[in-house]
């Protein structure tokens, strides 16, 4: 089992920055997938950005240029930096690790931002 716990949320207006942190319990066996999910009141969950183990990163299109993930696999942690926020970037945000066959999620951080 893995526990997750986010933190940074928070409060902002139109234009700020936030800095989103999501540590696990213990450290992740490769290959794995951490990443950032979101979830607006009455939507669907939708994936925000994730970061491959590897390397690699996936950003959502509404997210690209404005928000870059990163891992520090030392600390088995996984960030948020969002930059540019908008209001439509209201939600929850959740994160999110995928290790081999199994998916682990926390327990979520609200972000607001007013216009």
């Amino acid at each position: 089992q893995v526990q997750l716990v986010e933190s940074g949320g928070g409060l902002v207006q139109a234009g700020d920055s936030l800095r989103l942190s999501c540590a696990a319990s213990r450290s992740i066996f490769p290959p794995n997938v951490m990443g950032w999910y979101r979830q607006a009141p009455g939507k669907q969950r939708e994936l925000v950005a994730t970061i491959h183990s590897g390397g690699n990163t996936i950003y959502a299109d509404s997210v690209r240029g404005r928000f870059t993930i990163s891992r520090d696999n030392a600390r088995n942690a996984v960030y948020l930096q969002m930059n540019s926020l908008k209001p439509e970037d209201t939600a929850v945000y959740y994160c999110n690790i995928k290790e081999r066959l199994r998916d682990y999620w926390g327990q979520g951080t609200q972000v607001t931002v007013s216009s």
